[in-house]
């Protein structure tokens, strides 16, 4: 990130305000194809794309060099089983699970190998290889989502993009060596993903390895007029039960979505709070991260807000009953309802996400403006202007966090540093960087 890009961003948030959870924008009649990386730089992406919350698809040209797009690969176009299961990934751990429904924390699932990962995906058609028995078949609509070991090099398999090297989210977890958000997703032609939005209103990437895919999307605040009349998104945007009034009374006023047809290669940038649809057209192997950073942390937290308070409501008759209710709230583990069970975060371990972000952006900073302290950072590769940003911006959300009369509530005793010490900290650094 320069400089220009910097203040660019800064007031923007600033100028956004009140309005600057929610991430909604106006959006985009079309959605943009980017076609030459040497003409597109990561300072177009931010400040076209990122900050303004829009989608956009890059060619097959970024991704030429990805091992996964030469070895995964048949000559015409297809899924290469022989080297999935034999000669490259057959022996490697994934966590498996069905797409489109809410990941869980490691553990959720067994670790599982390839092999058992693509039998599942389409049994006995396109991805069965050994003919074995299967104790649960998949539902025909959904193709299937594995997680890559980290053990796994993936030097071979790809790269992550300049775009999006300011990912947080996988940062924070590779930090805590406990899991990440990076999958691999794998179906036959005519599976699709049901009707979501990306965890705590994370951003994605998708490349498509093989195959193509439609993707149906939709800007922050138009899935509420595809609720129905008691309240809950459809499975299915494209079911006909949506235009019975009686049960979607809003649907009318939903504007149609943006549709892409993303082909082998491509790389789709689904932006912060878009809910989406995905048809695989042909068999498809995809590469996908979620991710957060400075520019969608705002909404992260108050989707995390908005969690905890429906926790809240499901659980207020036993507030009089409960001792520790509000603590219950965050951490028990109890039914789905729960705000640790459905987000798999809580007020907590954001902080503790906050925290370790924060430190290490103060690292950075700290060896520019000859402090003499070195070290190593997640998005390195974006310099010194990106980590004052992020540092701008964490202390903002953290101010929020540190008020939150939720999160005053949260017994931080053995937090090895407390809340207000690291907000001071960050104001610290905020005014010393003001000019770099």
């Amino acid at each position: 990130m320069d400089r220009e890009t910097r203040a660019l961003a800064e007031k923007h948030f600033r100028g956004l305000g009140a309005r600057l959870p929610d991430g909604v924008c106006g959006p985009p009649g079309r959605v943009d194809f980017i076609e030459k990386p040497d003409a597109f730089s990561y300072a177009d992406f931010f400040k076209g794309y990122l900050l303004p919350n829009v989608p956009c698809v890059f060619s097959s040209a970024f991704t030429e060099g990805w091992g996964s797009r030469k070895h995964w690969v048949t000559p015409d176009g297809k899924p290469d089983l022989d080297y999935l299961l034999r000669k490259r990934h057959g022996c490697t751990c994934c966590q498996l699970r069905s797409a489109g429904i809410q990941r869980q924390p490691q553990g959720a699932h067994a670790p599982q190998r390839v092999h058992q990962l693509l039998e599942r995906v389409h049994p006995g058609k396109l991805f069965l290889s050994q003919g074995l028995p299967l104790p649960q078949r998949l539902a025909p609509v959904q193709p299937m989502c594995g997680s890559l070991h980290r053990d796994t090099s993936v030097e071979d398999v790809y790269s992550l993009p300049v775009y999006f090297s300011s990912d947080w989210l996988n940062e924070y977890w590779d930090a805590i060596n406990v899991d990440d958000y990076r999958f691999i997703y794998m179906g036959p032609t005519g599976t699709w993903s049901p009707f979501h939005a990306d965890i705590f209103r994370s951003f994605s990437w998708s490349v498509n390895i093989c195959g193509r895919k439609k993707w149906l999307l939709f800007p922050p605040g138009q899935e509420e007029a595809l609720r129905d009349c008691h309240g809950s998104l459809p499975y299915d945007v494209t079911s006909p039960t949506l235009l019975d009034v009686r049960l979607h009374p809003a649907c009318a006023r939903c504007s149609p979505p943006l549709e892409v047809t993303q082909e082998a290669g491509e790389m789709l940038f689904v932006p912060s709070g878009w809910h989406h649809q995905v048809h695989n057209l042909e068999d498809t192997i995809s590469i996908n991260h979620n991710w957060v950073n400075g520019c969608n942390l705002a909404p992260m937290w108050h989707f995390l807000q908005q969690e905890l308070h429906a926790v809240q409501r499901e659980i207020s008759e036993w507030r009089d009953a409960m001792p520790d209710w509000h603590h219950h709230c965050q951490v028990w583990p109890g039914p789905e309802v729960i705000m640790k069970s459905c987000t798999g975060i809580n007020y907590k371990e954001f902080y503790h996400f906050l925290k370790v972000i924060a430190e290490r952006r103060i690292l950075t900073l700290a060896k520019e403006m000859g402090a003499g302290t070195v070290g190593s950072v997640g998005d390195s590769r974006l310099g010194t202007q990106q980590a004052a940003f992020d540092v701008s911006r964490i202390t903002e959300v953290l101010a929020s966090l540190v008020a939150n009369r939720d999160f005053q509530r949260v017994d931080t005793s053995t937090f090895s540093l407390q809340p207000e010490e690291l907000l001071q900290q960050l104001e610290e650094v905020v005014t010393a960087t003001a000019a770099l």
